[in-house]
């Protein structure tokens, strides 16, 4: 996504918003198998970014690096995300840097959790 093709004009932008919020709901659709939170509101999505082409990038964690049920939901996240109408394909980068903590839940999450007092 480097090269000049790739730079979104504010034509591109409005064109590709439908398609983010679509994206965006697809990632809500898939959960944590050990906490009853999306993953989109538990804050393990870092970048989420589409390109003109309708490829789908994202850069996204766990709550521990040794999450036994990664490969599934990563599967999971890239089945979704691809069923998504006008969505060509998924790629999704694994990273654990920076690690992730409680301050990167959604609000939703919070409440969800029982931990809007922190």
């Amino acid at each position: 996504m480097n090269n000049n093709d790739n730079i979104l004009t504010a034509e591109d932008v409005k064109e590709l918003a439908p398609l983010y919020s679509d994206v965006v709901l697809a990632l809500k659709q898939v959960y944590d198998p050990e906490i009853p939170v999306n993953i989109y509101d538990l804050g393990l999505i870092y970048d989420l970014h589409i390109n003109k082409e309708r490829e789908v990038y994202i850069k996204m964690t766990f709550t521990a690096p040794n999450c036994p049920m990664a490969d599934e939901v990563m599967l999971d996240v890239k089945t979704s995300v691809e069923d998504v109408p006008g969505v060509k394909k998924c790629e999704i980068e694994l990273v654990f840097e920076p690690a992730w903590d409680r301050s990167m839940l959604s609000e939703e999450a919070k409440v969800e959790l029982g931990l809007e007092d922190d």
